[in-house]
């Protein structure tokens, strides 16, 4: 696999991150090849799943969902049915950016998208608080996005 990651096959995925939609015949000529090696190697990190696919990236700001709150979770119970029951669930809950499950003092973090604090509020009460096994929860408000990446980048 880390042979997929060639200094050229690293240019490619870096284009791609900037500009899923560029054409192969411009990210070729950046990356100083032609057009059928770049497709094949394109294909190649696909098939290898570097690649997962491709998305439109919206802005949060645009849609009126300015309002970011990261949800600490504790669950009532972390046998494996528990904690699968309740993976489900938050899958489920489209305000629900970001979901990882931790190892530390509560079960899973949670970034949340709303409008504001009261949309926040209505979220957390009849989509959050009411998942299987949701024992408590603690709340931080992002004041300011500092580095929002939005995807992954690569490093050197």
């Amino acid at each position: 696999m880390t042979d997929l990651l060639d200094p050229i096959n690293r240019r490619i995925l870096a284009e791609l991150l900037a500009n899923a939609r560029i054409p192969v015949t411009e990210l070729a000529r950046k990356v100083g090849l032609s057009k059928t090696p770049v497709a094949l190697r394109i294909r190649q990190l696909e098939e290898a799943g570097l690649i997962t696919g491709y998305r439109a990236i919206l802005s949060p700001v645009r849609l009126g969902l300015t309002h970011v709150t990261y949800v600490e979770v504790r669950v009532s119970d972390t046998r494996q049915k528990a904690l699968e029951a309740f993976n489900t669930a938050i899958r489920a809950v489209p305000e629900v950016e970001e979901c990882y499950m931790i190892a530390g003092g509560f079960d899973y973090l949670l970034k949340v998208r709303s409008r504001d604090m009261a949309d926040y509020r209505r979220i957390m009460a009849e989509r959050i608080s009411v998942l299987p096994h949701v024992h408590a929860t603690s709340s931080h408000v992002a004041m300011e996005a500092v580095v929002e990446q939005g995807g992954l980048s690569l490093s050197e």
